[in-house]
């Protein structure tokens, strides 16, 4: 067996990490930094850039470079999220055949899954190079409150990229372990994280070697992207009102706007005030147009309060959760890019009544943890005698008369779990049993996740109510559902069929498999 390395998955940028004895070691990419920009380019002589190169070239390129792939991954087109995306992205966004969202490049188009695939491909070489060996297995992160079809999605992405993906790490519960680890020392911890794309806030009590998350929260639709785009969409229509211009119809305009926005607010993290300066963004009746501005940190903090207002809420569940108040939070661990902000700082501070520890580096701390997960897994040393107990974010139910939502296993599960129920036929002679299964909280199905059509077929006859099928569902360690069932009267096992909503086919894993093994000699990884 190889090494198993860890790897936080990001929407913005993405990290690698493996443990070296009893320590996690972030490994530098082929550009010399520790972190890899989650962006990959398709260019239209069939290369493929990752990284860095990418983002070099996203200016210049835009409707044919993607970032932010996380965003779409297990969403459907029609979503309100996704329908938010198409209006921001310089790349198109298309429609699959079951209505997931897809990318669009040139005339081909990629599954989100394929597109995270390269970046994880890009980690993978990095350890590799680093290691000097094959890697085949790693640990991966995912926002603590994706639901299952993300999940999987994200599952699949590292089947496509060659990896064997051992297990799925709730991203807060990764850096609480390379937290506690680093800290050495017992209590209850608040890890809030605000990344590019999601917004995670988990609940964990680590006490002698036990890592047990209490509860967990989030917002999928809200991270750095929506900060930048507050910024991108007050240009737009400054230069609109000023100059009679609409960048919105220009792809490259759109992206050198984003870029300058994402630039202007991380240097109002250090400064007072900064300048946009973007020289021939349009051309007009008149000549060529300019856009030049004075943005400070107090006009960024006003255009963003709505987003920081977003924070408080799923703070205050994952307490309620949890059964604690703020005053029994020993820490609280800040990670994700964005929580370098002042104002988001300012802002956990309002929220848990303390200073947030700032003692690790909330870029890194993520594949740390990761890899800390692979040490617990092998089984060395010091780490073999840790203990991770995570939980389900989300409920896992069935449709029930009305639309109603019926849960059979409660949000905040510890994991991995089994849950039974028994259901009677109301039919007589009735052979088939179909239950629709759910994932989320809310009291209707229409406002949850759904996971997939289930149909219990070749039931023996009889009168209504004489059979009954008793349903186990279960949540794996990686908060992956699977259903299966027998029939009690006879004690006959029941044969399953699950007709997924989303995500990937295995004839679309194993053909996508086969295009990339074509793609890799292309692949440029300079």
């Amino acid at each position: 067996m190889g090494r198993i390395i860890g790897i936080d998955l990001g929407t913005t940028n993405s990290c690698v990490a493996v443990m070296e004895g009893t320590d996690p070691v972030v490994i530098h990419n082929q550009e010399g930094g520790r972190t890899t920009p989650s962006m990959v380019a398709f260019s239209e002589g069939g290369d493929v850039l990752v990284g860095a190169p990418a983002k070099r070239q996203a200016v210049t390129n835009p409707r044919r470079t993607v970032h932010s792939a996380k965003r779409l991954i297990g969403r459907k087109s029609g979503s309100a999220e996704v329908d938010r995306l198409k209006q921001t992205m310089p790349y198109e966004i298309a429609v699959a055949q079951n209505g997931d969202a897809w990318i669009r490049v040139g005339d081909r188009t990629f599954a989100p899954e394929e597109v995270s695939a390269h970046v994880l491909e890009k980690m993978r070489t990095v350890a590799e190079d680093y290691l000097g060996e094959a890697v085949s297995e790693a640990i991966v992160t995912v926002p603590a409150y994706f639901d299952d079809v993300q999940r999987q999605a994200t599952k699949d992405a590292g089947l496509l990229a060659g990896l064997t993906v051992r297990s799925i790490l709730n991203e807060p519960t990764a850096a609480a372990l390379a937290y506690g680890l680093h800290q050495d020392k017992d209590g209850v911890y608040a890890v809030f994280d605000l990344g590019g794309g999601t917004f995670d806030i988990s609940i964990l009590r680590a006490q002698a070697g036990v890592f047990e998350v209490l509860a967990t929260n989030g917002d999928t639709t809200l991270g750095g992207d929506d900060f930048d785009q507050m910024l991108v969409h007050k240009l737009v229509a400054e230069f609109m009102a000023a100059e009679a211009l609409d960048l919105t119809g220009d792809p490259v305009a759109l992206q050198r706007l984003r870029d300058a926005a994402e630039r202007a607010k991380h240097e109002l993290s250090s400064a007072l005030n900064t300048d946009i300066n973007l020289p021939f963004v349009a051309v007009g009746a008149a000549g060529p147009k300019h856009l030049i501005r004075e943005v400070s940190r107090s006009e960024l903090e006003l255009l963003v309060a709505p987003l920081l207002a977003r924070l408080e809420a799923p703070c205050r569940r994952a307490l309620s959760d949890a059964r604690l108040t703020e005053a029994d939070i020993t820490s609280v661990v800040l990670v994700g890019g964005m929580t370098r902000m002042p104002a988001v700082q300012a802002k956990v501070e309002e929220i848990f009544k303390r200073k947030p520890s700032r003692g690790v580096n909330p870029d890194e701390i993520v594949a740390m943890g990761a890899a800390i997960q692979s040490g617990m897994m092998d089984g060395d040393g010091a780490m073999a005698e840790m203990v991770l107990l995570d939980v389900t974010p989300h409920a896992l139910g069935i449709r029930a008369a009305g639309g109603r939502f019926a849960p059979v296993i409660p949000a905040q599960t510890t994991i991995p779990t089994r849950e039974t129920k028994v259901f009677a036929t109301t039919e007589d002679n009735q052979e088939l049993v179909t239950l629709e299964v759910y994932q989320g909280s809310a009291p209707e199905v229409k406002d949850n996740r759904h996971l997939g059509t289930f149909t219990l077929g070749d039931l023996p006859r009889g009168p209504r109510g004489s059979l009954r099928v008793e349903v186990a569902f279960t949540v794996d360690a990686d908060g992956i559902v699977s259903v299966d069932a027998k029939e009690l009267t006879t004690g006959k096992a029941t044969s399953i069929r699950i007709d997924g909503a989303s995500g990937l086919s295995k004839n679309q894993i194993d053909e996508m498999s086969q295009k990339r093994t074509g793609q890799f000699p292309k692949l440029i990884r300079r």
